[in-house]
């Protein structure tokens, strides 16, 4: 009941003292919704990003899927970040992909760790490639440049979602 109404509680557990929400996951998975569709839907534009040109999925879930492994991705971090400045860029991502589902497309990243504004850089990246500005197989040289100049654009926070922790 002092929850803000936009949360709420499943269940809960006692962890030890020393338990720490954000260090102790082993994994988290983002989720970014995007309307592909001319025309904003008046019931949830606030929960996505709308992208009005029909974006090419299946380029993106292969360009997607170049992000998979352990890599330097600071490519994909806001410059001036903290983790940049220490050289503490390489995370591992286990599972990237985009689905279609009607007029929303939705990517989700699973990884151990992420740098500041890397799922919004990245989800900028592909949705260049979904609108035909890049190739798929230019993920392998965004990642080796070490530039936040060679990657997309950052997408806007509307429509990026914490999805899952897996502890």
């Amino acid at each position: 009941q002092h929850l803000p109404p936009d949360i709420r509680v499943l269940a809960a557990r006692v962890v030890p003292e020393d338990f720490h929400a954000r260090y102790a996951a082993h994994t988290k998975t983002y989720l970014y919704r995007i309307h592909n569709s001319p025309i904003d839907s008046p019931f949830d534009e606030k929960y996505y990003t709308r992208v009005p040109r029909r974006l090419d999925t299946a380029k993106m879930n292969t360009a997607a899927r170049r992000f998979v492994g352990k890599h330097d991705f600071l490519a994909l971090c806001a410059a001036g970040s903290s983790a940049a400045a220490h050289g503490d860029t390489v995370r591992t991502i286990t599972a990237c992909g985009v689905e279609r589902k009607g007029d929303e497309v939705e990517i989700t990243v699973t990884a151990d760790g992420y740098l500041y504004n890397m799922v919004r850089i990245l989800t900028g990246t592909l949705l260049e490639v979904g609108l035909g500005e890049r190739r798929p197989d230019d993920m392998e040289a965004i990642l080796a440049s070490h530039s936040r100049a060679s990657a997309g654009f950052t997408a806007p926070a509307q429509g990026l979602f914490l999805w899952d922790v897996t502890y």
